[in-house]
């Protein structure tokens, strides 16, 4: 009986840990969140960037937190890819 509850008890804790790694490594990117990026772009489906200009004004008005933690989600691979255009104008400004 003890082993059964040791087994029933390794295996619950493999289900949860390994669907909190999940959550953490699939969770949307900041990138993605329409609140903080609608600033960068035109139009509201984050389709066309603004002018290099006006995406320096919304840059610097960030805190410089948000702007690294930005910068940090750009050197993601995946999200570098996906946000292209967007890191490689962040890059510009100086992050």
């Amino acid at each position: 009986m003890t082993i059964k509850m040791l087994c029933m008890g390794a295996t619950a804790l493999a289900m949860m840990g390994s669907a909190a790694m999940a959550a953490s490594t699939s969770g949307t990117s900041a990138l993605d969140d329409p609140a903080k990026m609608s600033p960068f772009f035109t139009d509201a489906g984050m389709k066309t960037m603004k002018s290099q200009k006006d995406f320096k004004t919304a840059w610097m008005a960030m805190k410089p937190d948000e702007r690294t933690a930005m910068m940090k989600e750009c050197a993601d691979a995946a999200v570098k890819k996906a946000h292209a255009k967007f890191c490689a104008m962040a890059k510009k400004m100086g992050g």
